[in-house]
């Protein structure tokens, strides 16, 4: 005889196991590597996500919870920031990004470490004075797009800074806290540092205020 619970004892033996891998963190459907982020912006936590659910919010200007990450690299060929400047923004180390918190309504600053990605005490009179001298540093989208800046050692170059999407720098922070060694971070980190930023060099097109700007959003991430 045949019962309610038969069958569903049928089915439930039937039934495929779960694949392993990542899943969207909105609905539960299987994602690849790469694959995109949102971020939520309350929260200030990424989100792995599907192609379906990132579409959804790749509005910029909407005002939403959600905001897609896009996949954009910018270079700014004719970045000034001398050492003076720099130290006035009060980071401890020779690199930081930068973005807009559209909750707090100003700008953000974390800087690496052993730590993973510390936040900094940003003096907002000290970043007004570098954009100022750099107005082209108005580009980056709120929340989801930052300011890269990496200043040389002592005498050794111009500071470089790139546009880049913010799952980025957060990927490439928690790589470093993995590589970190010692005070200074050590010859491996160092390594990295330099194969990063030549690899972001590479995906770089130049800012709006040097040629054509780049449209958000559509891109894939890891």
């Amino acid at each position: 005889m045949t019962t309610p619970f038969s069958v569903l004892k049928r089915i439930t033996a039937t039934r495929p196991a779960p694949q392993p891998g990542e899943r969207c963190e909105m609905c539960a459907a299987a994602i690849d590597d790469p694959h995109q982020h949102v971020v939520n912006v309350e929260a200030r936590s990424l989100m792995c996500v599907c192609r379906g659910c990132y579409l959804l919010f790749t509005d910029q200007g909407a005002e939403l919870r959600y905001r897609a990450v896009p996949d954009r690299y910018l270079s700014f060929p004719g970045f000034e920031l001398g050492r003076g400047r720099w130290d006035e923004l009060e980071i401890p180390v020779g690199l930081a990004f930068f973005f807009r918190n559209s909750v707090l309504g100003r700008m953000v600053a974390f800087y690496p470490g052993p730590a993973g990605a510390t936040e900094s005490e940003l003096p907002l009179d000290a970043w007004d004075a570098v954009r100022a001298a750099n107005p082209e540093l108005d580009t980056p989208a709120a929340d989801v797009e930052a300011l890269l800046i990496r200043m040389p050692e002592e005498g050794d170059g111009d500071a470089e800074c790139f546009l880049v999407p913010i799952d980025a720098c957060y990927e490439f922070v928690g790589r470093l806290r993995m590589l970190w060694r010692g005070f200074d971070g050590g010859q491996e980190a160092r390594g990295y540092i330099d194969d990063f930023f030549a690899e972001v060099a590479v995906r770089a097109g130049p800012s709006p205020a040097c040629g054509a700007g780049q449209q958000l959003g559509g891109g894939e991430s890891s």
